[in-house]
């Protein structure tokens, strides 16, 4: 005989039995079941992964401070590494570069208007009747040593960039040397005795500053008599600047930088973060 299901509630279950099967489970006792099936046990949760916390910069990187003109190792010193270490923007750099490049910009280049030409504003030939073309005074554009038409005047060519991110431009190309090696910090004053551009060209060679290596930046706190003289007959083999005469652009043209500590400070103080 075929099996006939009803529905009781939302299951199946097949003729009268099935609701003494359902009474017999619900008055099963649990000590049955709990011997029936095998005891698991429950392990306590694993605790919590510990939160990931972000890279955090070291506050100060170590700069070897050397003796000149020997170049010796002397000791190390320690500067924040927002100043000797930061990321490198190379748009805040682009920025800082073409802020003093406009800066530098003269603007002088003048020409005269029609007002500024000397002579009398007489007409030079009636307007008809000559068979010529109509023509006004001698300070008129067609003319020679005329007026020029719109011409160049004096002008300001300066741009504007925010004093911090200017700092940041400096501390940019100070960090970039640093890190690949190419900033020289030395003890003391860049000077020499006396000045004798043969001695400081063998002193450049000596140290791989001088053209083939690329040429050096020397930054001084102060004016260095006779080491701006020597440098100054050499030309090419590199440059000689205060703390005043150096910007951005200068930071980055040339192979390396070999600065005194006393200027490295200053540009510390001057372009601080804060």
């Amino acid at each position: 005989m075929a099996m006939r299901s009803i529905s009781t509630g939302r299951g199946l279950l097949g003729g009268r039995g099935a609701m003494d099967v359902l009474k017999a489970l619900q008055t099963r006792p649990m000590a049955t079941e709990a011997s029936a099936s095998p005891a698991v046990k429950v392990l306590p949760m694993d605790p919590p992964p510990p939160p990931s916390f972000a890279y955090r910069k070291a506050p100060t990187v170590l700069a070897t401070i050397h003796k000149f003109p020997s170049l010796e190792p002397s000791h190390f010193e320690a500067f924040p590494s927002t100043f000797l270490h930061a990321p490198l923007r190379r748009d805040i750099l682009h920025r800082a570069v073409i802020f003093e490049g406009d800066c530098h910009r003269f603007g002088l280049a003048s020409t005269k208007t029609r007002r500024e030409i000397h002579g009398s504003g007489h007409k030079l030939r009636p307007q008809k009747g000559t068979g010529r073309a109509r023509l006004g005074d001698k300070s008129s554009p067609m003319l020679r040593g005329g007026a020029v038409a719109h011409g160049p005047r004096p002008r300001d060519f300066a741009t504007r960039l925010p004093r911090k991110m200017y700092d940041m431009a400096w501390r940019n190309a100070l960090s970039y040397r640093y890190r690949r090696g190419q900033l020289v910090v030395v003890e003391g004053e860049l000077e020499m005795a006396e000045p004798d551009k043969g001695l400081a060209l063998s002193v450049l060679r000596a140290h791989g500053w001088g053209n083939e290596g690329g040429r050096s930046l020397l930054i001084t706190r102060f004016e260095r008599y006779n080491l701006k003289k020597a440098m100054a007959e050499l030309g090419a083999e590199g440059r000689v600047l205060t703390v005043g005469e150096v910007d951005v652009k200068d930071l980055l043209e040339m192979g390396r930088i070999v600065i005194e500590k006393e200027a490295l400070l200053h540009f510390q103080e001057e372009h601080s973060e804060e």
